[in-house]
C-alpha cells in the first residue's frame, strides 16, 4: 500500500470507515453463501418452495445490505478522492505561481499542463479506486477463510495455499508495471514539452521553411511514447490473465476435492456448496486489485509528483498577521539584501553573485546592465520566482523572504512578453483584481490609454483575446500589463525589459501612461534602453552577476566609470 495515502486529509477516518463497511460487506457474502447453499440443498433433497420461502426473502435481504455497503463506500471514496485532487491541483497550482518562469524553465511548459489537467484527474481515480480495494483485500479474504475453515479444513488448507502464489505473482508483475511506468511518464513528459514547443516555434519553422522537417520528430516521439504505452497495456493484459488463470485453478482445486468427498460421503451437500460458492469471493478483491493497479498507476505517480510540488519549500508560509503588517510597504519601508547569491537550477556559475543593495520608499531604480549581465534574475529574486542561496534579506527591519505571501501581495511584475488568457479583455485586465467594478476598470483602461483598441473591437471590452482570441500587437500587450496594474495599485512595481522588444515609436507612446504608473510606487526596471534613467532616482549597474556602480545618474555620469561608457555606447549608435 502507498504510504503517501494516508497522509491526505481525512484518508485515515475514511479507511477505517471503509474498513467497517467491507466487513459487513463480507458477512453479507458469507450470509448469502450460506443461505444460497441451505436453499439448494433444500430443494435438491425434494423441500418446496414454501419452505424455503424466509430463507429466500432473507437472502435478497442480505444482498440488497451488501450492494447498499458497496455504494456507501464508492460515495465516500468519491467525494474523498474529488476533495483531495481537488486541493492538490490548488496547492500545485499556487507553488507554480510562487515558483514562476523559473520552474516552467525546469519542468516544461507542456509537463506542468498536463500534470495540472490529466495528472489531476489520473489522482482522482487512484485515490476513488485504491481505499476500497486494499481494504477489500485486507478483509474480506480472512472472513471467508476463517468460515470456510469452519466449514471444511480441507477446503481452507487449499484456499490458503493458493492464495500467497497469486500474492507473489502480484508483486512480481507489480514491479515490472512500475518500471514501465517510470519510463512511460518521462517518456510523456518529453511529449508534452516537445508539443507546447512544436506549436510555439510553427511559425518560426514555417517561415525557415523546414516544418515538413520537424514533422519526422514528432512522429518519432509520439511513436516512442505510443510503443511504450502498448507495451504496458500487454503487461497489463499478461497479468489479468496470470490472475484469472490461477484464480480457476485453485477453484478447480477446491470443486474436484469437494467432489470427490462428496460422492465418497466424507461432506455434505450444504457446507460443499457454501464453499464452492464463497471461492470465486475469496479471490476476487485480488482480482480485482490485480485488473485495477494498472489503471491506477498514471494516477499514483501523478499524485506522487503533485504532493511533491505542493511539500516542496516554496510553498511555506508566514501567516501571522502581526509580521504581515510589519512587512507593509509604504513611504518609510525599507528592504535590505545583503551578500546575497542565485544559482539557477542545472546551473554551475553564480547567475548573481554578493548582491548587496537596499530599497526604500517609493523610488525608482534602474536596473542596467548588458545582456546576460543578470538584470532579468535579479528581477526574478526581488519578485520571489527564486530564492537566494545565500546571504540575507530584511524588510522594514525583520528577516524576510520574497517568497512569502506578504511580500508577493504587494508586487505587480511586468515582463517583456506579458501573458495574456484565453478570455475578454476585462478578464485579462483584472487578472490581479478579478473582484474589481465596471467603474475601476474602466479606470484603469483610460490610464493605461485602452480606449481606441476597445472602440475598434466588435465585443468592446468584452471581445476573447488570448490563444484563439483576438491577436494583439506588442504595444496592446504591454497597454494590457498597465492596466492590470493600474487597476490593482500595488505599492511595488517590477519591470523586466518591458520594451525591449517593441520599436522606439511604440515605446516612447508608452512612456507617458508607464510614467503615470510609477506614481507612489517602489519601481525596480530592468531595461537596456538608457533614457528610462532620465525619470530614475537611482540606477544599480549590474554586469557579470555583480553590482559594480550604484548612485544617481549624475553621480555615475561623473564617476565616468561602466554606465558612463554605456550612454557613450549607445550615444555614439545614434
Amino acid at each position: 500500500m502507498d504510504r503517501e495515502l494516508l497522509s491526505y486529509k481525512g484518508a485515515k477516518p475514511l479507511f477505517a470507515v471503509t474498513a467497517l463497511l467491507t466487513v459487513i460487506q463480507g458477512v453479507c457474502i458469507i450470509g448469502q453463501a450460506a443461505l444460497l447453499g441451505r436453499i439448494v440443498s433444500g430443494l435438491f433433497s425434494g423441500g418446496q418452495i414454501a419452505s424455503v420461502r424466509s430463507d429466500l426473502l432473507l437472502f435478497f435481504v442480505v444482498l440488497l445490505l451488501r450492494y447498499f455497503t458497496v455504494l456507501v463506500i464508492k460515495q465516500a471514496c468519491y467525494r474523498f478522492a474529488e476533495r483531495t485532487s481537488a486541493n492538490l491541483r490548488k496547492k500545485f497550482l499556487k507553488q507554480l505561481f510562487a515558483s514562476g518562469p523559473e520552474l516552467a524553465r525546469k519542468e516544461g511548459t507542456g509537463s506542468l499542463v498536463a500534470l495540472a489537467l490529466e495528472g489531476v484527474a489520473q489522482t482522482r481515480s487512484y485515490l476513488e479506486l485504491f481505499i476500497p480495494k486494499m481494504a477489500a483485500n485486507g478483509v474480506i479474504p480472512l472472513l471467508i477463510l476463517g468460515f470456510v475453515f469452519w466449514k471444511d479444513h480441507m477446503s481452507g488448507i487449499i484456499l490458503l495455499l493458493t492464495m500467497p502464489v497469486l500474492i507473489i505473482f502480484m508483486i512480481l508483475l507489480g514491479l515490472a508495471a512500475q518500471k514501465r511506468m517510470d519510463d512511460r511518464w518521462a517518456s510523456y513528459r518529453v511529449l508534452s514539452n516537445h508539443f507546447i514547443d512544436s506549436l510555439r516555434g510553427l511559425p518560426t519553422l514555417y517561415y525557415l521553411g523546414i516544418s515538413k522537417r520537424h514533422k519526422k520528430t514528432i512522429e518519432r516521439v509520439s511513436d516512442k511514447y505510443r510503443s511504450m504505452t502498448m507495451g504496458t497495456l500487454r503487461l497489463a493484459f499478461l497479468s489479468s490473465f496470470a490472475l484469472d488463470f490461477f484464480t480457476m485453478l485453485s477453484i478447480a482445486f477446491v470443486a474436484v476435492a469437494l467432489g470427490i468427498r462428496l460422492i465418497d460421503g466424507h461432506i455434505l451437500l450444504e457446507p460443499a456448496l457454501i464453499v464452492l460458492i464463497l471461492s470465486p469471493e475469496y479471490f476476487l478483491p485480488v482480482r480485482e486489485l490485480g485488473q485495477d493497479y494498472h489503471a491506477t498507476l498514471d494516477g499514483k505517480e501523478a499524485a506522487r509528483r503533485l504532493n511533491a510540488y505542493a511539500a516542496s519549500k516554496g510553498s511555506n508560509e508566514v501567516t501571522q498577521q502581526s509580521v504581515q503588517n510589519k512587512m507593509k510597504w509604504n513611504e518609510q519601508a525599507c528592504v535590505v539584501l545583503n551578500g546575497c547569491d542565485a544559482v539557477h537550477e542545472g546551473a554551475h556559475k553564480k547567475a548573481l553573485e554578493g548582491i548587496s543593495v537596499s530599497f526604500s520608499g517609493f523610488e525608482k531604480v534602474g536596473i542596467i546592465g548588458a545582456s546576460g549581465a543578470g538584470k532579468s534574475t535579479f528581477i526574478d529574486l526581488v519578485g520571489g520566482f527564486i530564492e537566494p542561496n545565500s546571504g540575507s534579506i530584511k524588510i522594514n527591519e525583520i528577516p524576510g523572504r520574497f517568497t512569502s505571501d506578504q511580500w508577493r501581495n504587494q508586487v505587480t511584475y511586468i515582463p517583456q512578453h506579458p501573458y495574456l488568457f484565453s478570455t475578454s479583455l476585462r478578464g485579462n485586465i483584472a487578472f490581479y483584481k478579478p473582484e474589481a467594478s465596471d467603474q475601476e476598470i474602466l479606470r484603469a483602461v483610460r490610464a493605461a490609454g485602452l480606449e481606441d483598441l476597445i472602440r475598434r473591437l466588435p465585443n468592446g471590452i468584452d471581445e476573447r483575446i488570448g490563444s484563439g482570441g483576438r491577436p494583439l500587437s506588442g504595444g496592446q500587450e504591454q497597454r494590457v500589463a498597465l492596466a492590470r496594474a493600474f487597476l490593482c495599485e500595488r505599492p511595488i512595481l517590477l519591470l523586466d525589459e518591458p520594451t525591449a522588444h517593441l520599436d522606439i515609436e511604440t515605446e516612447y507612446e508608452l512612456k507617458q501612461p508607464m510614467l503615470r504608473l510609477f506614481e507612489h510606487k517602489l519601481v525596480l526596471l530592468a531595461t537596456h534602453r538608457l533614457h528610462w534613467m532620465e525619470q530614475m532616482d537611482r540606477i544599480v549597474v549590474v554586469r557579470d552577476g555583480r553590482i559594480v556602480e550604484t548612485g544617481t545618474p549624475d553621480e555615475l555620469i561623473k564617476k565616468n566609470g561602466v554606465y558612463h561608457a554605456m550612454v557613450r555606447a549607445q550615444l555614439g549608435g545614434i
